[in-house]
């Protein structure tokens, strides 16, 4: 059996790791220039990154490549947390009706990705996060400042600043989104660090909306194992 294995995917702003032990799995988040959590031997640690490397040493031979990932029509440029994302779906969601996927991975970009039931890559599109937006627009103005909490607007027109900040930055996510999901055609699978936030607010359909915060951590894992079986 195996067991107390350490899983790492380099995002743009923070480091993902998992643990598997004991047929479970835990997942947490943390910045880049944190030190190496606690109990994690580098020299076994699976990993990908689609970001700039950290300042520890991850051992070459234990990197997970779209080389590895099977997928049709996968381009080799595509960063492989989409690919990952795109094989955990093909796996993990019930698909009886044989619908394509559609995958909002909502990082510091929010990218969208669909593939059909057999697993071929029809293509995607790539947006400013939720996080990328609002920085994007303290640094390029002068009275703009990124909110201090984050609370879905009730209403669309708000007189408060910080209110109509995330109104549109929410809309701008969610509206490419619902602009591209065909719900009697397409299954909507939503994953990222952002993405239990921003599912609100395209749940009115639930039965053709899956949120799986952890999805791309799930494939690294089930990816692994596979592999050693």
């Amino acid at each position: 059996m195996v067991s107390d294995i350490n899983f790492l995917l380099v995002g743009n702003s923070r480091l993902h790791w998992a643990k598997y032990s004991k047929n479970q799995s835990k997942f947490f988040h943390t910045k880049k220039e944190q030190k190496v959590p606690k109990n994690i031997d580098l020299d076994q640690l699976i990993w990908a990154s689609v970001g700039k490397l950290p300042n520890f040493l991850l051992k070459k031979e234990n990197e997970i490549k779209n080389k590895d990932i099977q997928l049709l029509n996968l381009p080799n440029y595509f960063g492989i947390d989409r690919s990952l994302a795109c094989l955990a779906a093909l796996k993990i969601i019930k698909n009886p009706l044989k619908k394509d996927l559609l995958i909002a991975d909502f990082g510091t970009i929010l990218s969208i990705t669909k593939l059909n039931s057999n697993g071929s890559i029809i293509g995607g599109q790539l947006i400013p996060g939720f996080l990328t937006q609002l920085k994007s627009m303290e640094q390029n103005t002068k009275n703009l400042k990124v909110p201090k909490k984050y609370e879905i607007p009730t209403k669309d027109f708000l007189i408060n600043t910080e209110d109509a900040i995330l109104r549109g930055v929410i809309n701008s996510l969610t509206g490419v989104i619902k602009n591209s999901f065909n719900p009697s055609k397409d299954i909507l699978i939503t994953c990222g660090g952002d993405s239990q936030f921003l599912t609100k607010s395209l749940e009115k359909n639930k039965k053709n909306i899956i949120n799986a915060p952890n999805l791309v951590m799930e494939e690294m894992i089930i990816h692994h194992l596979t592999a050693k079986n």
